[in-house]
């Protein structure tokens, strides 16, 4: 249920500045008729599917391919389903900024930084060197995951970002950056991007795409890369990658707990989660610090210092 709000939400938030035809969708191919009956305004074509999951390179790589193949100035722009961002007008700005960024530095990659509210250990962090236009810098270093010691110092240098996971530049720049990492890659997507909507373009992605390197884009090009710019988002930004994380984005009850969920019934019970697909009740009684979350064929039940 979090997830779908997300989602629709990521399209909603991309409809504020952009046409439905410049956005496309990528996915597993297994996804891709439910997405299109949700959102039956974007055009099929613009529904990419992946025949099994490689990390992000590979989505990257496949997409920057396509996009490439049709327009070889497009500047590409990567906006993953997972995020919840408040307000839409400051992220619309914020990539606007990006967007000027990469037509001043063409064969920039620029992302996203977001500034850090509290110690965390499970994102990866951004240090921004020198300005090169308002709210653009530099990137200096990439850091994945700190420890606790680390992440506070990095939270009181000013100097750190979250890195927030999206991107903008141009396919062009990205498919070089790739060609120098992942050459056997570059060279697969590109020939699925010349016959992506032939009749045997589906045969040749299930038989090509599961060979290539599973890696992703920030461990295979962004850790790399000498000309990479961070735009400091001013926007509020959560990524909702974890249960927990469901506190930032939905409203608590006056017991602390949240739900995301069609029935609930929580007597005495404190500070729990509960998400639950369809009209499946849960029911919880003198419970604290749980996460019960239902779908159709599995059930996780466990304390949130365990999720």
């Amino acid at each position: 249920m979090a997830g779908e709000v997300c989602f629709a939400e990521a399209y909603d938030r991309l409809r504020y500045f952009l046409p439905a035809e410049n956005i496309y969708i990528i996915s597993l191919a297994r996804y891709l008729p439910a997405i299109a009956e949700e959102l039956s305004q974007l055009p099929p074509e613009n529904l990419i599917g992946e025949p099994v999951g490689r990390d992000t390179a590979n989505a990257i790589a496949l997409s920057a391919a396509i996009l490439h193949e049709h327009d070889p100035d497009t500047i590409m722009g990567v906006f993953t389903a997972d995020h919840a961002i408040r307000t839409t007008e400051m992220f619309a700005a914020d990539v606007q900024r990006a967007f000027d960024a990469v037509a001043g530095h063409p064969d920039a990659l620029v992302t996203f930084g977001i500034k850090p509210t509290e110690v965390h250990t499970g994102l990866g962090y951004i240090e921004r060197g020198e300005q090169v236009s308002p709210g653009v810098y530099r990137v200096s270093s990439f850091r994945e995951k700190p420890d606790a010691q680390t992440a506070t110092g990095y939270l009181s240098s000013g100097r750190h970002y979250w890195n927030s996971g999206m991107f903008v530049w141009r396919t062009d720049a990205i498919l070089r950056e790739l060609q120098c990492r992942l050459p056997d890659t570059v060279a697969s997507v590109a020939k699925l991007a010349q016959g992506w909507f032939s009749p045997e373009g589906a045969k040749l992605a299930a038989e090509v795409y599961p060979t290539l390197t599973r890696i992703s884009i920030d461990f295979a090009v962004m850790e790399h890369a000498k000309n990479v710019l961070v735009v400091e988002g001013n926007f509020e930004w959560h990524d909702v990658g974890n249960w927990t994380a469901l506190e930032k984005v939905l409203r608590s009850d006056e017991a602390g707990n949240v739900h995301a969920a069609t029935y609930t019934s929580m007597t005495d019970s404190r500070g729990s989660i509960v998400v639950s697909e369809g009209d499946h009740l849960i029911a919880t009684i003198g419970v604290e610090n749980l996460i019960v979350v239902h779908s159709e064929n599995a059930t996780l039940v466990c304390h949130r210092d365990r999720i």
